[in-house]
This record gives structure tokens, C-alpha cells and sequence, in this order.
């Protein structure tokens, strides 16, 4: 028809601004003082036709991202103390739990070090065993999460059948070590520089003992962020498997049930006793100092 408007297309940007916009308006209607519980920014995200789902995600990553960031010189210049990898995840709540509990204790040599309301805090398994096991490493698994001071396990139910997944990493151990090495090494940098630059007519070069103490200091902070870049992949790792159904509960049999390290340790039990009771048999067998077995006839039908 002639004269009628054609329908305006709004782009992805004006999109993004136009529901910024309208949530500010929406929120200036409510009285929310200096904030909103989560129950209030659930309904506001109903008005406005945003699914709780996504609020929650929302919610949970904007937690996350501002707990876990690290500020200062030291986070700057080493990097930071917390390495963590959040995700969306299909499954159910205590089924997810179950399933990474196991994980946890059987793949990665972990150990509950604590059960906290809305986390659980695992640490490194301690002991022969357990060592062993990692020392090993029969499948060639690097075992990173338990080289880590602790790693921190929560999951948040969305809706049903999705959670919001998200593993952080204690990795403090490994930066304080680098921090005292850097230190070490600068320190032994300037008392050769003193030194040097006592030596008459070796002035010019006195700054290369603390060039090159700089230099090694240098080295070790770089080789603590490798070991937080190849931790953050392993937490990566954990949840990719979460995410594609790779670690799940296993049903549960009946008895105690032995990992696999167990069971080779129960194989080579069995196999020593063996030696050992066929060693302590005198030579000809058991019965060889008596007369020798009559076998019977069988009996005549």
C-alpha cells in the first residue's frame, strides 16, 4: 500500500543498548536502594521476559569473576594466586557432585580437605599409596589439579537438568616459591654488583651481576605462569569431560570396591603368597617322608 512505513530493522547494537536501557528503566520504578537481592533480580528478569535460567549464569559468573580477580603489584608482576574455569553443564545437581567426587578421589588422587554449604575444598592425597600412584603414573596422566595447594569444587543448579559449574585452583604454593626465588636471585644480583664494583677497574661491569640476577628472576616468574596456564587447562579439561557426559557416577556394587591401583597391589599379594608357600614345601611334595598313595579302585556298580 502506498504511504505505509516499512518495518524499521533494529541492529545487534541498538538491540543490546535498547534492553540496557529498558532494565534501567524498569529498575528506577523499584525501589532497590543501594541494590537487589537475588529473589528481586529474578522477578525484575521475569518482567522484562529473561529466563532465570540466564539470570543465574549471569549472577554466578559476575560472583565468580569478581572474587577470583586478583589486584596489586603482585598479581601484575608474578600473576595471580587463583586460577579458575567456569561452565554450563547439563545434569542434575547431586549427580554432577556424585560424579566429580569419584573423579576427584580415583583419577586426579584427591582428598576432601574440606565440605563447606555451597563447595567442596579438595587437596592432595597423602601417603605411600598415593604417592606411589603418581610417581608412576601407569597412564601416563600428569596429575596437575594435585599439585595445586587446594582446588575448589562448586556447582549451582540453574534449572532443571543444568548447573553452573565452576573449579578454581590454589596455586599459591607454586607463586610463592617463585617469589622468594626472583627474590633470592636479585639479591644475590646486587651483592655481586657491590662486589664487582669494588674491584678496581672492573666499575664498568658491575651491573652485570644484577643484570643477570634480574635476568634468572625473570625466568622463574615466566615459568610460574606456565604452571598456572597448564593448571587452568587441566580445569579446563575437567569440564570439557563434565560437559560431554565423560564423567559420570558408576553404579555401585555390592562388597568394596578396589581402584585399579588396588587391584594390581591384590595380584602381586596373591603371586608372593604363592612363591612363598611353593618354597616352603620340602622337595617331592608335601608327603614325600611317607609311604606312597595307594590310588582307590572305583567301586564296581
Amino acid at each position: 500500500m502506498a504511504g505505509e512505513l516499512v518495518p524499521k530493522k533494529i541492529t545487534r547494537e541498538q538491540l543490546e543498548r535498547i534492553i540496557q536501557r529498558a532494565a534501567e528503566l524498569q529498575a528506577g520504578e523499584m525501589d532497590t536502594g543501594e541494590g537487589m537481592t537475588e529473589q528481586e533480580l529474578l522477578k525484575l528478569g521475569s518482567d522484562v521476559g529473561i529466563p532465570g535460567r540466564f539470570l543465574r549464569q549471569a549472577l554466578y559468573e559476575e560472583s565468580a569473576g569478581a572474587g577470583g580477580l586478583e589486584r596489586g603489584p603482585l598479581a601484575r608482576w608474578v600473576g595471580p594466586r587463583t586460577v579458575m574455569a567456569q561452565r554450563v553443564v547439563p545434569g542434575d545437581r547431586a549427580a554432577l557432585e556424585q560424579a566429580l567426587t569419584e573423579y576427584m578421589t580415583e583419577e586426579e588422587a584427591m582428598t576432601p580437605k574440606r565440605h563447606l554449604p555451597d563447595r567442596t575444598v579438595w587437596e592432595r592425597q597423602k601417603g605411600l599409596f598415593a604417592e606411589m600412584r603418581r610417581g608412576f603414573s601407569l597412564q601416563g596422566k600428569a596429575y596437575h589439579l594435585a599439585r595445586a595447594a587446594d582446588v575448589s569444587v562448586q556447582l549451582n543448579a540453574l534449572e532443571d537438568g543444568y548447573c553452573h559449574a565452576e573449579l578454581s585452583a590454589d596455586v599459591g604454593n607454586h607463586r610463592g616459591n617463585a617469589v622468594v626465588g626472583t627474590a633470592v636471585l636479585a639479591s644475590l644480583g646486587a651483592i655481586g654488583a657491590v662486589a664487582v664494583a669494588l674491584v678496581p677497574g672492573l666499575q664498568v661491569l658491575a651491573f652485570a651481576p644484577l643484570l643477570g640476577g634480574l635476568g634468572l628472576g625473570a625466568l622463574v616468574v615466566r615459568d610460574y605462569r606456565r604452571r598456572a596456564e597448564r593448571m587452568q587447562t587441566a580445569l579446563e579439561q575437567v569440564l570439557d569431560r563434565l560437559e560431554r557426559g565423560e564423567i559420570r557416577s558408576r553404579p555401585r556394587l555390592a562388597g568394596p570396591r578396589l581402584s585399579a591401583f588396588g587391584r594390581i597391589a591384590d595380584e602381586i599379594k596373591r603371586s608372593v603368597e604363592d612363591v612363598a608357600q611353593t618354597l616352603r614345601q620340602p622337595p617331592g611334595g608335601p608327603r614325600s617322608g611317607g609311604p606312597p598313595s595307594i590310588p582307590r579302585s572305583p567301586k564296581a556298580p
